[in-house]
């Protein structure tokens, strides 16, 4: 981390993200560096664990399966009651999830994260669609179609946790 990072408040952090993201510039390295350090930050006032939410969707890709929000908080060890409201939103839990994705060039793990309703067609709920969409937009990804997107993102999750299953990437 840049050591200018470490006298920066989180608001200044903010408006560099923000920044970025305005000028088209999110696959810039200092960019991926604010990602990171926002999701570092914010992980002291969460009970959700972005590591322990990594470990659990790479296994469920590994695994060619979608997981559910509340198997996700239960990763962390905290109940879906007490986690559902730090779980969606620009700031929640899954935005930060797909800020680390991006930044460490890893592809949109949340996409197999759905509805326990939904756990068995992998599909995303419309509001968990939009939310999802919206903060994909906000990284500079382009997206025509949400649901042809998501299945995009979905696959490429399980593609993913399958060559870490063969040793690969």
């Amino acid at each position: 981390m840049p050591p200018t990072l470490n006298l920066k408040t989180d608001a200044e952090i903010g408006n560099w993200i923000r920044n970025h993201e305005t000028a088209g510039k999110t696959s810039a390295p200092l960019y991926l560096e604010l990602l990171e350090e926002r999701a570092r930050r914010s992980q002291s006032g969460h009970r959700l664990d972005f590591g322990r939410s990594l470990e659990h969707l790479e296994r469920a890709a590994r695994e060619r399966t979608c997981t559910s929000y509340g198997a996700l908080a239960a990763a962390s060890g905290v109940e879906w009651s007490k986690a559902r409201h730090q779980m969606n939103g620009p700031n929640g839990h899954l935005d930060r999830l797909l800020d680390i994705c991006h930044a460490r060039g890893l592809p949109m793990l949340t996409a197999i994260c759905v509805n326990q309703s939904n756990v068995a067609n992998g599909e995303l709920a419309e509001e968990a669609l939009s939310g999802f969409v919206a903060g994909a937009r906000r990284l500079g990804i382009a997206v025509d179609d949400p649901v042809e997107f998501h299945h995009r993102c979905r696959d490429e999750a399980w593609n993913w946790g399958a060559r870490k299953v063969c040793g690969g990437a």
